[in-house]
């Protein structure tokens, strides 16, 4: 008797918390369990993306925390080949810059976090130069906010290219901005001597030309008119001849010693000026070697930085290379202050000339050997009219280049 009590007792319970469903709701159960077996999962996918969040902000904390972002200079040697310039066109993945790459080691290093990328404007990135496609550099100089972690240099290179390369850190002031606070810079431009050649000489044999002793004092005699301020509108594009812009100061421009690369003979060109405009080294460059092939005569330098607009041919861009940058006024205020270093590289010196060694030297000469860039570049020289008045487009130059963009915009030329 007490056991059947139980059993009607016991029943009754199961009948309350767990009623008999009915045909219909036997068929409906299995649809609400799986709603509310997906819903639960939902909230457990979120839920663990939150903890992520959570977490990964946490260690971003930590990072700032114990590595506070500090305002610095890098020194940055790149060889240009493969990559579209230098400055980074955020959105744009198939044209592939430099600073896309750096700034990708910065954040796989963790200097910087992920969100910088985005907007380089969080970190105050700012570059010295910008650099037109297939140029170099070996002293370009970046200034940004970043986390001073431990072997920073050796992290950052880690996860970069080996033809990028970071070989140098300075500590600068808050307000440091490397293009505004840079008073010069200084490029190279190596080339083969044959790009000075007579105009009926044989091209097909590039190798057996060598450059005379008095062809390279005339050659220098013409670099040396480019000393001074003057008006470079021509050397330029989309600048009018009364633009106080287009007038730009120069201190140096020599031309070196010959030197055997690959059976080929080369010269490095310098030049030293306050600012350049986009492309105007490598058209100064290009009316040189107009005029002493003999398509065009002397005078042209002088009528280039007149009123008229006056045909100038581009020399190709493979041979560029930013060498060095300059920042005489911020090391005299700041250099001996006791607080902040010189922004000079003595030290790196060794570590920029191995990486030219090893990168951009041997692209230069390889690519020229096997693409012969100057020698077709030379094969355009006598469609340009150096007499008449031109009409403001470059005449058969194959190099892609890019629109110049403010006024006051540094270039790599």
């Amino acid at each position: 008797t007490g056991f059947r009590i139980f059993c009607a007792t016991f029943t009754g319970y199961l009948c309350k918390f767990f009623p008999i469903m009915s045909e219909g709701s036997k068929a409906e159960q299995p649809d609400k369990l799986l709603k509310r077996t997906t819903e639960e999962n939902e909230d457990s996918a979120e839920w663990v993306h939150t903890a992520k969040r959570i977490k990964v902000e946490g260690e971003h904390a930590e990072d700032e925390k114990r590595y506070p972002k500090k305002k610095v200079v890098l020194l940055l040697a790149y060889s240009g080949k493969g990559y579209y310039g230098m400055q980074r066109n955020a959105g744009n993945s198939e044209f592939r810059t430099i600073e896309d790459d750096l700034v990708t080691g910065l954040i796989k290093s963790g200097c910087i976090p992920e969100n910088h990328g985005d907007d380089m404007k969080k970190m105050s990135f700012q570059r010295c130069a910008r650099t037109d496609k297939g140029v170099s550099a070996a002293g370009q100089v970046v200034s940004l906010k970043l986390r001073l972690i431990e072997d920073i240099i050796e992290k950052i290179n880690e996860h970069l290219p080996p033809q990028i390369q970071v070989l140098g850190i300075k500590r600068v002031t808050q307000s440091f901005n490397s293009k505004n606070n840079c008073d010069a810079r200084t490029y190279s431009y190596m080339l083969p001597t044959v790009a000075f050649s007579p105009k009926d000489y044989d091209t097909g044999n590039t190798a057996a030309f060598r450059l005379e002793p008095d062809t390279l004092e005339r050659v220098n005699r013409l670099f040396s008119l480019y000393k001074g301020t003057h008006n470079f509108h021509n050397f330029t594009s989309q600048k009018a001849p009364n633009d106080p812009s287009a007038r730009r100061y120069i201190t140096e421009m020599s031309c070196g010693e010959p030197f055997i690369r690959s059976n080929i003979e080369f010269v490095v060109i310098t030049v030293r000026g306050q600012s350049f405009m986009m492309h105007q080294i490598r058209k100064m460059i290009g009316l040189v070697i107009a005029v002493i092939k003999g398509y065009a005569e002397e005078e042209v330098l002088e009528r280039s930085w007149g009123q008229e607009k006056v045909d100038i041919p581009k020399a190709p861009g493979l041979g560029l290379v930013l060498e060095r940058v300059h920042f005489d006024r911020y090391n005299k205020r700041f250099g001996g202050d006791g607080l902040h270093e010189r922004l000079e590289w003595e030290h790196e010196e060794e570590a920029v000339k191995a990486f030219k060694e090893a990168h951009i030297y041997p692209t230069i000469v390889d690519t020229e050997c096997q693409e012969g860039s100057m020698v077709s570049w030379m094969a355009t020289l006598p469609n340009h009219d150096f007499e008449g008045t031109a009409t403001g487009k470059d005449v058969g130059d194959g190099a892609a280049g890019q629109e110049e963009g403010q006024r006051g915009d540094i270039w790599m030329c």
